[in-house]
């Protein structure tokens, strides 16, 4: 045997060869979902999906739907829209031979369509000797949008083949969003709370998602014995 042919053979012995899996990866909010049967004041829901571009570069998306009812101290009101978030994610983990977990940073553009109705509102009396001024007002405000982005920082489990539980958490940064006339966005679907004196937004969520194998590349990794 001569001594090119020795080195691949030894090449050969010093090396695995295993598949590396691409595809999408399907799911939704776990804490949107479970929002709805303990906070009788929301109803929304989120479902969420991603694409394997590379080995550590994920394309994302997220889609949903919140309402918020506010019955506070001197406010009535519900807010109600559809979101859309569009980015990406990298994956800092470095896995084992055959595992797909993720430790990732990500960040997202954020979409928002949303309506508020203004029901009533309390006016501010300095002392208890005049009954609370309340004021019912019955009013509308639609075609509201806003735009925002958002960075996360989040982990990704596979728990059972091809089911993976994760959790993320959001800081977000308020681009643009609708005025209103003597009155403030009190909440953006999709962004949270919003405040008058800040811009920045912050959030959270748990999920499951399912990933669906598309196709598969051979990867060849260097061994040391």
């Amino acid at each position: 045997m001569s001594a090119q042919e020795n080195e691949e053979a030894n090449k050969k012995r010093d090396s695995i060869v295993y598949k590396e899996r691409y595809g999408l990866m399907l799911g939704g909010d776990l804490y949107k979902l479970a929002r709805n049967f303990y906070d009788k004041d929301y109803k929304g829901f989120e479902v969420n999906g991603d694409y394997r571009l590379t080995k550590k570069i994920w394309l994302s998306a997220e889609l949903g739907y919140e309402e918020l009812y506010f019955d506070e101290a001197y406010l009535n009101a519900n807010t109600s829209g559809s979101f859309i978030k569009l980015g990406g994610i990298r994956n800092f983990y470095t896995n084992w031979i055959g595992m797909d977990n993720l430790l990732y940073g990500g960040f997202r553009i954020g979409f928002s369509s949303f309506s508020h109705d203004l029901n009533e509102y309390r006016i501010t009396v300095r002392d208890n000797y005049f009954p609370a001024d309340v004021r019912e007002v019955n009013r509308s405000f639609n075609n509201l949008t806003a735009t925002w982005t958002e960075f996360q920082l989040g982990i990704r489990v596979e728990v059972l083949k091809n089911i993976y539980l994760g959790a993320h958490v959001q800081l977000k940064v308020m681009i643009s969003q609708s005025s209103l006339p003597n009155f403030e966005n009190l909440n953006v679907p999709g962004f949270n709370r919003t405040y008058t004196d800040s811009s920045i937004g912050a959030g959270f969520g748990y999920s499951v998602r399912y990933f669906i194998p598309l196709y598969s590349k051979k990867i060849s990794q260097a061994v040391d014995f």
